[in-house]
């Protein structure tokens, strides 16, 4: 079985989509409520932390495994 490449472009392009839908929110929501601005953002920095940091890190954390 062929392994593929380990490409972090993948994590960057999910990041860039993540943050960039959670600015265009604010923006939009900024003129009317404080409040909902907040919860975008702190929803924005959980998403990006479940759906790319921790796979990142197992990955890097096998990858290390390996090369021991």
């Amino acid at each position: 079985m062929e392994k593929k490449p380990f490409s972090l472009a993948w994590y960057i392009i999910g990041s860039a989509i993540i943050w960039g839908i959670v600015i265009l929110l604010c923006a939009l929501l900024l003129k009317s409520d404080y409040l909902k601005v907040q919860l975008i953002l702190g929803s924005g920095a959980a998403i990006h932390l479940i759906v790319i940091w921790l796979p990142l890190a197992a990955r890097f954390g096998k990858s290390k495994k390996k090369n021991e």
